[in-house]
């Protein structure tokens, strides 16, 4: 039987919640007058796709509501950072994509963050940060799963 207090579990995730915190007001500061965090990965996983995809399936990579990624998704499009689209082979879906003004908005934005974020890896160490990423990404594939 599993303790209830494992010392270990909660020093662990204790430190990423707040690193997570820190790293999300540090780069909310940095990031083009009103973009939001929220629309930044929206526009960067929009960059790295080829493909249209429906707000449900963006939804779905960031584990919001398909309301809350609406809401999002109409900011982008109001901002001109984003087309969305009637799915022509299914009227009742949407198909999003990026503009070239939300590439351009993109980049300005990976412009001003990756170095806060390049630092923090410098000062770390690149060898024992890369040491890390798979223990990391392993336990967001476990939380995933349970998701």
């Amino acid at each position: 039987m599993a303790s209830t207090e494992d010392p270990l579990s909660i020093a662990l995730f204790s430190e990423m919640f707040m690193a997570d915190q820190l790293a999300r007001n540090r780069l909310s500061r940095a990031l083009p007058k009103g973009m939001e965090l929220s629309h930044f990965s929206v526009l960067n996983h929009l960059a790295a796709s080829s493909e249209e995809k429906t707000p449900a399936q963006i939804a779905r990579v960031f584990h919001v509501t398909r309301g809350a990624m609406t809401n999002t998704l109409n900011r982008l499009e109001w901002a001109g950072y984003v087309h969305i689209r009637p799915d022509w082979d299914d009227a009742r879906r949407k198909l999003v994509s990026i503009s070239p003004a939300g590439r351009r908005a993109r980049e300005a934005a990976i412009s001003v963050i990756a170095p806060i974020l390049s630092e923090v890896v410098r000062e770390i160490g690149t060898e024992r940060v890369r040491q890390a990423i798979p223990v990391i990404r392993e336990m967001r594939l476990r939380l995933e799963d349970d998701a």
